[in-house]
């Protein structure tokens, strides 16, 4: 496949694609006689994992650091393992900070008439 029937079939832009590549993210991508990337299945599979582990909310960074873990070997399962713990803690931390956000702001809406009508007049 050429990275164009690769970006739309994975809604991935171009761009994005060169740079999972630059950055190690993907593994690099064979070329054609013409020296133009020819995606395989294996190349398709990687970027299904990491369209998954991206929806996940696992950072560029973590990820990167999981896939060379991977490539390491069996070895690295433990590594692996803890660092998605990490990334499930610290989006843990992200969800309470905004279900705390979004209590204030239900607060502020419920009391709009009475306590917000009534801080906005003081920037006046």
């Amino acid at each position: 496949m050429t990275i164009a029937e690769v970006s739309r079939k994975y809604t991935i832009s171009i761009d994005t694609l060169r740079y999972y590549e630059r950055i190690g993210l993907l593994p690099p991508v064979p070329r054609d006689k013409s020296g133009f990337r020819d995606y395989g299945e294996t190349d398709c599979n990687w970027i299904e994992f990491i369209k998954c582990m991206r929806s996940a909310n696992v950072s560029i960074e973590a990820l990167t650091e999981y896939v060379s873990l991977f490539q390491k070997g069996n070895s690295t399962d433990a590594a692996r393992k803890a660092l998605l713990e990490e990334q499930l803690s610290e989006l843990d931390k992200r969800i309470a900070e905004m279900q705390a956000g979004r209590e204030r702001l239900a607060w502020k809406v419920a009391h709009y008439e009475d306590k917000m009508k009534e801080t906005e007049k003081k920037l006046l």
